[in-house]
């Protein structure tokens, strides 16, 4: 009896058994289902919605962006180009208006330089050198001819006691007679020559000049002063070594090119 129960017991709890795994497998499958089929239909919504939305968009956007952009990019494109043109021949201007300036100022240089030229060529053709006039000498104090000029011939010297050249003239004369210049000209020299004594040098033009000696006195001019012809410079002394025995007298002297020459050719 016993044994029949417990049978009957280990039978019920193989059918229990059976039921709860036979449930569980049920609802594996069901849960399995269910969520095989939520996440398809949202993979499937999802595609849908993708595919409804690229479609919108191309209807709605891309048409106008694609012809707004070409346009855009048209503009873009024709600004750009003008910009470039624009420079270019801006470029071109200016580089033209430079090279006309600069022939328009070469032209006037040129034509500047030739007038130049032509004048200076103008003025030395017709100018000519100026030629200044020789001096024309005057006598420098009034009086008689005591010795004549003597380069190329001899002389008898009382003072020396022999015979000598004499490369001036002695002009007799009282002692503190006033000596004029012979001609306008600078008085380069006041000195006391040891042979001819208290003397005044006078340079003149072209290369001329005067040597008045025997001097008493010369405190009419000073070194580096310009002298009018016929101005006073001195007075006849007796101060010539060469020519002490002599009477008063002015020894004159005229050179040209610092060469004596006769005197009695240039005075007037």
């Amino acid at each position: 009896m016993r044994r029949g129960r417990r049978e009957k017991i280990e039978k019920n709890n193989n059918i229990k058994y059976l039921v709860y795994v036979s449930g569980g497998i049920a609802l594996i499958m069901v849960l399995t289902f269910a969520i095989t089929f939520v996440v398809y239909n949202k993979k499937l919504k999802d595609a849908s919605y993708s595919a409804l939305t690229t479609e919108k968009i191309a209807d709605l956007v891309p048409n106008e962006t694609n012809i707004e952009l070409e346009e855009a990019s048209t503009d873009i494109g024709k600004s750009i180009e003008e910009a470039i043109n624009s420079i270019e021949e801006k470029n071109t201007e200016e580089i033209v208006e430079n090279n006309e300036e600069i022939e328009e100022e070469t032209d006037e240089e040129i034509h500047e330089k030739t007038t130049n030229e032509e004048k200076q060529e103008i003025v030395t053709t017709n100018t000519e050198p100026v030629k200044v006039k020789d001096p024309e000498f005057s006598m420098p104090v009034e009086g008689e001819m005591m010795r004549g000029y003597a380069k190329d011939s001899l002389i008898y010297s009382e003072t020396l006691e022999e015979w000598i050249v004499h490369l001036g003239i002695d002009i007799k004369a009282d002692r503190t007679t006033v000596v004029k210049s012979s001609e306008a000209g600078t008085v380069t020299a006041i000195k006391n020559d040891p042979r001819y004594g208290l003397t005044i040098v006078i340079e003149h033009v072209n290369g001329y000049k005067t040597v008045y000696s025997n001097l008493l006195t010369t405190e009419f001019v000073t070194e580096g002063e310009t002298v009018e012809k016929g101005q006073s410079i001195g007075t006849v002394g007796n101060s010539a070594a060469f020519e002490i025995v002599d009477e008063p007298h002015l020894h004159f002297e005229i050179l040209k090119d610092d060469v004596n020459v006769d005197p009695n050719i240039y005075l007037k």
